[in-house]
Protein backbone atom coordinates (compact mmCIF):
# COMPACT_ATOMS: atom_id res chain seq x y z
CA UNK A 1 0.00 0.00 0.00
CA UNK A 2 2.98 2.44 1.03
CA UNK A 3 4.28 1.23 -2.68
CA UNK A 4 1.64 2.45 -4.11
CA UNK A 5 0.82 5.77 -2.59
CA UNK A 6 4.51 6.65 -3.61
CA UNK A 7 4.43 6.23 -7.05
CA UNK A 8 1.10 7.82 -7.10
CA UNK A 9 3.04 11.44 -5.30
CA UNK A 10 5.94 10.98 -7.97
CA UNK A 11 4.02 10.77 -10.66
CA UNK A 12 1.77 13.83 -9.58
CA UNK A 13 5.39 15.78 -9.28
CA UNK A 14 6.17 15.31 -12.37
CA UNK A 15 3.04 16.04 -14.23
CA UNK A 16 3.12 19.27 -12.21
CA UNK A 17 6.66 19.83 -13.24
CA UNK A 18 5.60 19.52 -16.36
CA UNK A 19 2.91 21.96 -16.06
CA UNK A 20 5.10 24.79 -14.59
CA UNK A 21 8.02 24.55 -17.88
CA UNK A 22 4.77 24.46 -20.40
CA UNK A 23 4.15 27.53 -19.07
CA UNK A 24 7.39 29.27 -17.97
CA UNK A 25 9.11 28.55 -21.47
CA UNK A 26 7.54 29.97 -24.69
CA UNK A 27 7.94 27.59 -27.36
CA UNK A 28 8.08 24.40 -25.36
CA UNK A 29 5.01 23.47 -26.01
CA UNK A 30 2.91 23.54 -29.73
CA UNK A 31 1.25 26.50 -28.46
CA UNK A 32 3.64 29.72 -29.07
CA UNK A 33 2.57 33.26 -27.98
CA UNK A 34 1.19 34.80 -31.33
CA UNK A 35 1.15 38.26 -32.18
CA UNK A 36 -2.38 40.16 -32.47
CA UNK A 37 -3.79 39.25 -36.39
CA UNK A 38 -5.85 41.97 -37.41
CA UNK A 39 -9.18 41.17 -38.97
CA UNK A 40 -10.12 41.73 -42.69
CA UNK A 41 -11.71 44.47 -43.68
CA UNK A 42 -14.14 44.52 -46.78
CA UNK A 43 -14.62 47.79 -48.53
CA UNK A 44 -17.44 48.40 -49.51
CA UNK A 45 -17.47 50.01 -53.23
CA UNK A 46 -20.50 52.52 -53.78
CA UNK A 47 -23.37 51.49 -55.88
CA UNK A 48 -24.11 53.64 -59.06
CA UNK A 49 -26.85 56.00 -58.93
CA UNK A 50 -29.52 54.59 -61.05
CA UNK A 51 -30.93 57.68 -63.42
CA UNK A 52 -34.46 56.73 -63.56
CA UNK A 53 -35.07 59.91 -66.16
CA UNK A 54 -31.67 59.70 -68.19
CA UNK A 55 -31.13 63.14 -70.63
CA UNK A 56 -31.58 62.73 -74.20
CA UNK A 57 -30.14 64.55 -77.05
CA UNK A 58 -32.19 68.08 -78.30
CA UNK A 59 -33.88 67.78 -81.00
CA UNK A 60 -31.85 69.49 -84.42
CA UNK A 61 -34.15 69.73 -87.52
CA UNK A 62 -32.40 68.03 -90.89
CA UNK A 63 -31.66 71.60 -93.03
CA UNK A 64 -34.00 72.15 -95.73
CA UNK A 65 -32.85 71.01 -99.13
CA UNK A 66 -33.43 73.36 -101.56
CA UNK A 67 -32.68 72.40 -105.10
CA UNK A 68 -30.34 74.14 -107.65
CA UNK A 69 -31.38 75.92 -110.28
CA UNK A 70 -30.92 73.95 -113.87
CA UNK A 71 -29.22 76.62 -115.99
CA UNK A 72 -30.44 77.79 -119.13
CA UNK A 73 -28.01 77.42 -121.48
CA UNK A 74 -30.59 78.55 -124.59
CA UNK A 75 -32.26 81.81 -123.12
CA UNK A 76 -34.54 83.74 -125.50
CA UNK A 77 -34.63 80.53 -127.50
CA UNK A 78 -36.89 80.82 -130.65
CA UNK A 79 -38.86 78.36 -133.30
CA UNK A 80 -36.91 77.22 -136.11
CA UNK A 81 -36.63 79.63 -138.83
CA UNK A 82 -34.71 77.47 -141.35
CA UNK A 83 -33.64 74.01 -142.24
CA UNK A 84 -31.37 73.01 -145.00
CA UNK A 85 -31.61 69.56 -145.79
CA UNK A 86 -28.69 69.66 -148.49
CA UNK A 87 -30.81 69.20 -151.72
CA UNK A 88 -30.34 72.18 -153.99
CA UNK A 89 -27.09 72.88 -155.42
CA UNK A 90 -27.23 76.14 -156.15
CA UNK A 91 -27.81 77.11 -151.66
CA UNK A 92 -23.92 76.34 -151.42
CA UNK A 93 -21.17 78.70 -152.98
CA UNK A 94 -18.84 76.25 -154.74
CA UNK A 95 -20.54 73.31 -154.44
CA UNK A 96 -21.18 70.49 -157.31
CA UNK A 97 -23.07 67.30 -157.54
CA UNK A 98 -19.50 65.32 -157.82
CA UNK A 99 -16.44 65.08 -157.37
CA UNK A 100 -13.78 65.98 -159.64
CA UNK A 101 -11.00 63.95 -157.35
CA UNK A 102 -9.49 66.85 -156.59
CA UNK A 103 -9.98 69.08 -153.76
CA UNK A 104 -14.02 69.46 -154.17
CA UNK A 105 -17.25 70.36 -152.31
CA UNK A 106 -19.74 68.10 -153.15
CA UNK A 107 -23.81 68.06 -152.38
CA UNK A 108 -25.48 65.02 -153.14
CA UNK A 109 -27.21 62.53 -150.58
CA UNK A 110 -28.86 65.04 -148.54
CA UNK A 111 -25.18 66.47 -147.43
CA UNK A 112 -22.50 68.85 -148.07
CA UNK A 113 -18.92 66.62 -148.10
CA UNK A 114 -15.96 69.02 -148.42
CA UNK A 115 -12.74 66.88 -149.40
CA UNK A 116 -9.88 67.66 -149.77
CA UNK A 117 -7.57 65.20 -152.10
CA UNK A 118 -4.14 67.33 -152.26
CA UNK A 119 -2.76 68.53 -149.13
CA UNK A 120 -2.20 71.40 -147.95
CA UNK A 121 -5.39 72.67 -148.80
CA UNK A 122 -8.53 74.76 -147.41
CA UNK A 123 -11.92 74.71 -148.46
CA UNK A 124 -15.40 76.55 -147.09
CA UNK A 125 -18.56 77.16 -148.43
CA UNK A 126 -21.15 79.55 -147.50
CA UNK A 127 -25.09 79.03 -147.34
CA UNK A 128 -26.48 82.02 -150.11
CA UNK A 129 -29.89 82.12 -148.39
CA UNK A 130 -28.79 83.27 -144.90
CA UNK A 131 -27.93 86.24 -143.02
CA UNK A 132 -27.54 86.07 -139.26
CA UNK A 133 -27.19 87.90 -136.09
CA UNK A 134 -29.01 86.62 -132.87
CA UNK A 135 -29.51 82.89 -133.42
CA UNK A 136 -29.34 79.43 -132.33
CA UNK A 137 -27.53 77.16 -135.31
CA UNK A 138 -26.93 73.45 -134.99
CA UNK A 139 -25.77 71.14 -137.60
CA UNK A 140 -24.43 67.58 -137.80
CA UNK A 141 -21.02 66.67 -138.83
CA UNK A 142 -19.91 63.54 -139.79
CA UNK A 143 -15.97 62.67 -140.30
CA UNK A 144 -15.04 60.08 -142.62
CA UNK A 145 -10.81 61.14 -143.36
CA UNK A 146 -9.29 62.77 -141.12
CA UNK A 147 -5.68 62.79 -138.84
CA UNK A 148 -4.10 65.00 -135.92
CA UNK A 149 -4.09 69.14 -136.63
CA UNK A 150 -6.80 68.79 -139.30
CA UNK A 151 -9.15 70.83 -138.41
CA UNK A 152 -13.03 71.93 -139.62
CA UNK A 153 -16.14 73.28 -138.39
CA UNK A 154 -18.73 76.05 -138.55
CA UNK A 155 -18.34 79.72 -139.70
CA UNK A 156 -21.20 82.47 -138.63
CA UNK A 157 -21.60 86.21 -138.30
CA UNK A 158 -19.57 85.30 -141.75
CA UNK A 159 -18.97 88.16 -144.70
CA UNK A 160 -16.78 85.90 -146.37
CA UNK A 161 -14.85 82.82 -145.77
CA UNK A 162 -11.82 84.49 -144.53
CA UNK A 163 -14.27 87.30 -142.78
CA UNK A 164 -16.36 85.78 -140.40
CA UNK A 165 -16.02 83.63 -136.63
CA UNK A 166 -14.97 79.98 -136.65
CA UNK A 167 -16.08 77.35 -134.20
CA UNK A 168 -13.53 74.67 -135.19
CA UNK A 169 -12.87 71.27 -133.97
CA UNK A 170 -9.70 68.85 -134.21
CA UNK A 171 -8.73 65.57 -135.35
CA UNK A 172 -6.61 65.18 -131.64
CA UNK A 173 -9.93 66.27 -129.96
CA UNK A 174 -9.84 69.61 -129.41
CA UNK A 175 -11.97 72.33 -129.95
CA UNK A 176 -11.38 76.32 -130.56
CA UNK A 177 -13.30 79.66 -131.31
CA UNK A 178 -11.64 82.06 -133.78
CA UNK A 179 -12.13 85.32 -135.45
CA UNK A 180 -10.83 86.03 -139.36
CA UNK A 181 -10.08 88.64 -140.95
CA UNK A 182 -8.58 88.36 -144.42
CA UNK A 183 -5.91 85.83 -143.06
CA UNK A 184 -5.66 86.82 -139.40
CA UNK A 185 -6.95 84.61 -137.44
CA UNK A 186 -7.63 86.07 -133.45
CA UNK A 187 -8.10 83.07 -130.79
CA UNK A 188 -11.18 84.16 -129.11
CA UNK A 189 -11.37 80.80 -127.39
CA UNK A 190 -7.76 78.70 -127.60
CA UNK A 191 -7.71 75.27 -128.08
CA UNK A 192 -9.29 73.48 -125.49
CA UNK A 193 -9.62 69.21 -124.75
CA UNK A 194 -13.24 67.77 -125.21
CA UNK A 195 -14.50 64.38 -124.81
CA UNK A 196 -17.28 64.96 -127.79
CA UNK A 197 -15.00 65.77 -130.34
CA UNK A 198 -14.05 62.64 -132.42
CA UNK A 199 -10.42 61.40 -132.31
CA UNK A 200 -10.05 61.18 -136.03
CA UNK A 201 -12.12 59.07 -138.18
CA UNK A 202 -14.73 57.79 -138.18
CA UNK A 203 -16.99 59.30 -136.23
CA UNK A 204 -19.44 62.10 -135.57
CA UNK A 205 -20.62 64.73 -133.49
CA UNK A 206 -23.88 67.43 -133.71
CA UNK A 207 -22.14 71.19 -133.80
CA UNK A 208 -24.16 74.07 -132.09
CA UNK A 209 -23.76 77.68 -131.66
CA UNK A 210 -25.88 79.78 -129.23
CA UNK A 211 -25.55 83.79 -130.27
CA UNK A 212 -26.62 87.05 -128.68
CA UNK A 213 -25.35 90.54 -129.00
CA UNK A 214 -21.82 89.98 -128.23
CA UNK A 215 -21.86 86.67 -126.28
CA UNK A 216 -21.44 83.18 -127.76
CA UNK A 217 -22.13 79.67 -126.39
CA UNK A 218 -20.92 76.65 -127.97
CA UNK A 219 -22.65 72.81 -127.73
CA UNK A 220 -21.15 69.88 -129.14
CA UNK A 221 -24.08 66.82 -128.63
CA UNK A 222 -25.97 69.09 -127.04
CA UNK A 223 -23.29 69.74 -124.26
CA UNK A 224 -22.09 72.75 -122.97
CA UNK A 225 -18.22 73.79 -123.60
CA UNK A 226 -17.98 77.31 -123.06
CA UNK A 227 -18.94 80.68 -123.70
CA UNK A 228 -17.22 83.72 -125.05
CA UNK A 229 -17.41 87.39 -125.75
CA UNK A 230 -16.66 89.37 -128.74
CA UNK A 231 -18.22 92.38 -130.29
CA UNK A 232 -16.68 92.76 -133.56
CA UNK A 233 -19.15 90.81 -136.27
CA UNK A 234 -22.79 91.70 -135.27
CA UNK A 235 -24.35 89.77 -138.48
CA UNK A 236 -23.43 88.01 -141.55
CA UNK A 237 -23.81 84.10 -143.19
CA UNK A 238 -23.44 80.20 -142.29
CA UNK A 239 -20.70 78.04 -143.57
CA UNK A 240 -19.04 75.54 -143.47
CA UNK A 241 -15.32 74.98 -142.92
CA UNK A 242 -12.01 72.53 -143.47
CA UNK A 243 -8.60 73.07 -143.20
CA UNK A 244 -6.18 69.78 -144.30
CA UNK A 245 -2.24 69.77 -143.17
CA UNK A 246 -2.28 66.40 -142.39
CA UNK A 247 -0.62 64.10 -145.96
CA UNK A 248 -3.79 62.19 -146.22
CA UNK A 249 -5.90 65.14 -146.92
CA UNK A 250 -9.39 65.48 -145.24
CA UNK A 251 -13.05 64.00 -146.03
CA UNK A 252 -16.08 65.96 -143.78
CA UNK A 253 -19.77 65.62 -144.56
CA UNK A 254 -22.14 68.16 -143.13
CA UNK A 255 -26.30 67.64 -143.05
CA UNK A 256 -29.44 68.62 -141.21
CA UNK A 257 -28.31 72.71 -140.65
CA UNK A 258 -31.22 74.14 -138.28
CA UNK A 259 -31.33 78.08 -137.40
CA UNK A 260 -33.55 79.17 -134.34
CA UNK A 261 -34.35 82.88 -133.31
CA UNK A 262 -32.80 84.12 -130.35
CA UNK A 263 -34.55 86.98 -128.65
CA UNK A 264 -32.19 87.75 -125.69
CA UNK A 265 -29.75 90.47 -124.30
CA UNK A 266 -26.89 89.59 -122.68
CA UNK A 267 -26.27 91.06 -118.76
CA UNK A 268 -23.12 91.17 -119.64
CA UNK A 269 -22.41 95.12 -119.81
CA UNK A 270 -20.38 96.11 -122.74
CA UNK A 271 -17.16 98.77 -122.28
CA UNK A 272 -18.68 102.52 -123.29
CA UNK A 273 -15.66 104.97 -123.99
CA UNK A 274 -15.29 108.25 -121.86
CA UNK A 275 -14.18 111.74 -122.69
CA UNK A 276 -10.89 112.22 -119.96
CA UNK A 277 -11.63 115.81 -118.72
CA UNK A 278 -8.61 118.60 -119.91
CA UNK A 279 -7.22 119.78 -116.49
CA UNK A 280 -7.26 124.06 -116.64
CA UNK A 281 -4.98 125.81 -115.13
CA UNK A 282 -6.14 128.06 -112.01
CA UNK A 283 -4.80 131.30 -112.52
CA UNK A 284 -2.55 133.29 -109.57
CA UNK A 285 -3.92 135.83 -108.21
CA UNK A 286 -1.94 139.08 -108.64
CA UNK A 287 0.13 140.60 -105.35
Amino acid sequence: MRKLTSMFLTTTLMLASCGLASVGEPGSSGVDNPETVPAPTTTVEPSATIAWFPATATWTPMPTFVPSVTPNFFPGLGPQTYADNFEKLGTWTGATSESSGDNSIILNRSRLTLAVNNSPAMLFSLNNDLTVGNFYAEVNITVNRCSGKDTYGMLYRAGSGTYAYRFLLNCSGEAKVEQSQEGLNLAIQDWVPSGDVPLGAPGSVKMSVWNAGSEMRFFLNDRYQFTVFDPVYKHGGVGVFVNAISAEGMNISFSELKIFSVDYVSPTPTATATRTATPTRTPRPKP
